[in-house]
């Protein structure tokens, strides 16, 4: 017996020799950030200083040497992130993650957007290209030195990262502004619908913005069956778009209307939770300039920020640059399309798929006039071919003339109104609302972006697909730079955006009619009017209010509703005494966010029947329409799937407070007063990819209490649709940032996670309980502030010519 045990003993010790032997290899992967490393590609010595939150301080003699040591820091922290970056707009995953993504590779190939990306970078200046180079060098600088382990992802998916491409960075930013767009998908849903019910009620299902009237939509529906093409694959193969009613804050207040007599700029844009976070901070000082504020690894330069004049925040401004085309297939020759002057043949290429563990796919993507062929993504488009018709997408960002890349240089060295506003002027896609404050005190927002001008005879204006070969539907240009919409130095003494119209109706150009609701942006403008003066504390208490408009608005229809049970006098009596905001603590927000779910199922589930799952989100116009029976449209209470009764809004109201309950002591038990809208309403940060893989995203997935909902200020949005965590909030400030011109170094800056990707560091998750609690990070341009408990102080030397 003792034997056994000795020999037990004796294995239970290798065990853990070989795990801690495997850690201790593991943590090779950490970054150097002491000491001296010598790379070849550097014209100087660059000093990095990480400061206590991680964040590095670069100090170079060259612009090329400071976008070189912001690649190698870059590779540094957020090596995986940056792989996965590139592979998504390369249309690569399959080759690592097997037959899974092939469809998403299938999409992003089609559309092109590396394609795009190189033809693209052509058409820059020079001092963006060697931007761009410079920054590649560092990070196969980086690539070049490691020794050690890689972090963990590549190892458990046998991946060796290759060398970088400024096609590689040039390629991100591209997928940002498809991240940012979304009206390709509602043009597709609109199209979905039109085959099911009447346009009329297509249109109250879109209904117009708050105080807009609405166009009928013409009528396609003949073309759309004849075509016989499917929206639901091509949505399901895409990668995500922001979703409607997601969206940003930014504000700026001039002097007069603070306690300092200087400016105040705050913004938080509104971006997919993701673990490591979108946004990594970084300083960067030159003798040409100085600039310090939220970085994309894998981007070079300064996206979100300021330098020593100048600070600058950005919302999405949300326009229609995206159409889709019905094109019809020549009868005769199956490689020509209709256009209003005769047969076109169709330009073409081949794109090779590699996947993992099988042999390669090869695909032949077709192009039009407008732009690539959507509906060749899927499989079964010989059908679509059949019937003589194909899909195609038209958007600014595949254009030549995309130069968004050569904006951050210029900003970061913009020095007044006049020059920020140069440096915009190559800022083509997506739209950004971008407010401004300088040292002099002026204020000011311009909204670039190359936004097409549409047809006055256009009746579709951007809101189905249209037919390829009508020249009404064609764009006619773009809106020029200088009749965009700007503000500078208002006399209200502040300008706010929040995604919501920025246009009056007077306006000479159409943007969009899919602006997001105005509820935060009403929210802001009353908490901005109720002080006479700010101070950063003020704006620290606006990022972080949580009271809903939307939810005050509902509860008067809502509290109307006639209890089916005493556990629903329960929840009705709890809604009644609640002040519509959404806090971490209580259960009412969690009963109220329920309740609107279980009714936008109820309500139409039945009529969109297999296009349900797609469209079920928060409507709050549609359904207070619904609801008030605005113009008969109570009749949607009616459940269509039964024959026997008539339902109306008051039994719909009824029944879906009642199911919500049930849901709820589901999830969460039957004591109503122990619920709580922060553990339903938890912050989480999925990890690509391995939020997907059951124990792994315990591991990599970043999850943390957090308040606010989808129409606060403090945005948490939930996804309806998501079963098993309803509720969770996946869409949040990706970042929050107060620019103080008092004094810019008091500057506070906040992101979702941490500096690092990598799982072993302690800069992974050390800011995400900060964030959700409304904590900041002071971040100064100072050496004597940063310097003050910083974690490493590291020199990039030029590597010594060998002989």
């Amino acid at each position: 017996m003792k034997w056994i045990v000795r020999g037990l003993v004796t294995v239970i010790g290798l065990i853990a020799l070989i795990l801690i032997a495997g850690y201790g290899y593991l943590q090779t992967s950490l970054p150097k950030t002491e000491g001296n490393i010598a790379l070849p590609g550097l014209q100087h010595p660059v000093d990095v200083i990480r400061d206590r939150s991680g964040i590095p301080h670069i100090t170079a003699k060259t612009t090329e040497d400071a976008l070189f040591a912001l690649g190698f820091v870059h590779a540094q922290d957020r090596l995986w992130q940056m792989e996965m970056n590139r592979r998504t707009g390369a249309g690569r995953l399959s080759e690592i993650m097997g037959e899974a993504t092939l469809p998403t590779d299938k999409f992003l190939r089609t559309v092109g957007f590396y394609q795009s990306a190189k033809e693209a970078f052509d058409h820059f200046d020079k001092e963006t290209q060697e931007s761009l180079r410079a920054y590649s060098r560092g990070v196969n600088a980086f690539l070049d030195q490691r020794s050690g382990s890689l972090p963990v992802e590549f190892l458990i998916l046998g991946v060796t990262p290759e060398k970088w491409s400024p096609i590689d960075s040039v390629v991100w930013t591209k997928m940002m502004a498809w991240d940012l767009g979304k009206n390709w998908s509602i043009e597709l849903a609109r199209m979905q619908l039109a085959t099911k019910l009447p346009l009329s009620h297509v249109s109250e299902f879109f209904p117009p913005y708050p105080g807009e009237s609405q166009d009928p939509l013409p009528d396609f529906r003949s073309l759309y069956k004849i075509a016989a093409l499917d929206p639901t694959r091509l949505l399901a193969a895409a990668p995500e778009t922001l979703p409607p009613s997601a969206g940003s804050n930014n504000w700026v207040v001039s002097g007069s209307k603070t306690e300092t007599g200087k400016p105040l700029l705050a913004n938080d844009p509104h971006l997919g939770l993701a673990a490591p976070a979108l946004w990594y901070f970084a300083h960067l000082k030159t003798p040409d300039f100085e600039t310090i504020g939220a970085t994309l690894p894998g981007v070079p330069g300064v996206i979100l920020g300021r330098n020593n004049k100048i600070a600058w925040g950005f919302t999405n401004t949300g326009p229609d640059t995206q159409d889709l085309y019905i094109e019809k297939i020549n009868p005769g020759n199956a490689d020509e399309y209709k256009t209003p002057d005769g047969w076109a043949r169709f330009k073409t290429r081949k794109e090779v798929i590699k996947i993992k563990d099988q042999d390669p796919v090869e695909i032949t993507v077709r192009i039009t006039r407008h732009g690539p062929v959507l509906s060749d993504v899927y499989e079964k488009a010989a059908k679509s071919v059949a019937s003589g018709h194909v899909l195609a997408f038209a958007w600014t960002s595949l254009l030549e003339q995309d130069t968004t890349p050569m904006t951050s240089l210029k900003m970061a060295k913009a020095q007044n109104w006049t020059e920020f506003k140069e440096a915009i002027r190559y800022f083509t896609s997506p739209q950004q609302n971008m407010v401004y404050a300088d040292t002099e005190g002026n204020i000011g927002y311009y909204a670039p972006a190359l936004v097409p001008v549409r047809d006055p005879a256009n009746d579709a204006a951007g809101r189905i697909p249209v037919p390829g070969w009508d020249a009404r539907y064609d764009w006619k240009g773009f809106i020029p730079f200088e009749e965009l919409p700007q503000v500078f130095n208002p006399a209200t003494g502040f300008h706010h955006t929040a995604n919501q119209k920025i246009v009056p109706n007077s306006y000479p150009h159409f943007i969009t009619h899919d602006w997001n609701l105005p509820y935060r942006s009403m929210r802001i403008e009353e908490r901005l009017e109720q002080e006479e003066k700010h101070s950063v504390r003020t704006f620290i208490d606006l990022h972080g209010d949580v009271q809903s408009l939307m939810a005050e608005e509902f509860l008067e229809i809502l509290l109307t509703t006639k209890p089916a049970d005493d556990y629903s006098r329960q929840a009705l009596t709890s809604l009644s005494t609640w002040d519509g905001q959404m806090t971490i603590k209580g259960a009412a927000p969690l009963i109220f966010n329920a309740w609107i779910r279980e009714l936008n199922k109820a309500i139409y589930a039945d009529e969109t029947g297999d296009y349900f799952q797609s469209l079920w989100r928060h409507r709050p116009i549609f359904l207070k329409n619904v609801l008030l029976n605005a113009d008969g449209q109570g009749r949607w209470c009616d459940n269509k799937t039964t024959d026997a009764n008539i339902e109306n809004c008051k039994d719909i109201l009824q029944s879906s407070l009642y199911s919500a309950l049930e849901d709820l002591k589901e999830r969460y038990g039957s004591d109503m007063e122990a619920w709580d809208w922060g553990e339903a309403h938890f912050a989480h940060s999925d990890h690509l990819p391995f939020s997907k893989v059951g124990v792994l995203k315990h591991v990599f997935d970043i999850n943390v209490p957090s308040s606010g909902g989808i129409f606060t200020v403090n945005v948490g949005r939930n996804q309806m649709k998501d079963e098993v965590n309803p509720f969770a909030n996946v869409h949040a400030a990706s970042l929050r940032a107060i620019y103080d011109f008092s004094d810019l170094d008091k500057s506070l800056f906040m992101h979702s996670t941490g500096q690092s990707g990598n799982i072993l560091s302690p800069f992974y998750t050390d800011m995400a309980s900060d964030w959700a609690q409304l904590k900041y990070r002071q971040m100064s341009t100072q050496k004597a502030d940063y310097s003050k408990g910083a974690v490493g102080s590291l020199t990039l030397t030029p590597a010594l010519k060998q002989d």
